[in-house]
């Protein structure tokens, strides 16, 4: 098992698909019962698109507060 914060600091291998397959199988079984992680995946997934469509002077401010947010967590 994982913590949250392990699930929560490989989320960008795990949407780029860099995590080898023990890894990826212990982040799905971490988010198959984390609904907390869950939403922090939707929210890199989000945040991937948004980069992806926009320039980073176009994302919003909330986005923007978020990802702060989510990094000062990973930081800890």
């Amino acid at each position: 098992m994982i913590s949250c914060a392990e699930a929560v600091r490989q989320l960008w291998e795990y949407i780029d698909d860099v995590v080898d397959a023990g890894e990826r199988a212990a982040i799905e079984t971490h988010l198959a019962r984390c609904r907390r992680c869950c939403g922090e995946l939707e929210f890199a997934r989000e945040l991937r698109r948004t980069l992806a469509d926009a320039g980073e002077e176009d994302v919003p401010d909330d986005v923007l507060r978020r990802l702060r947010h989510t990094l000062e967590e990973l930081e800890r």
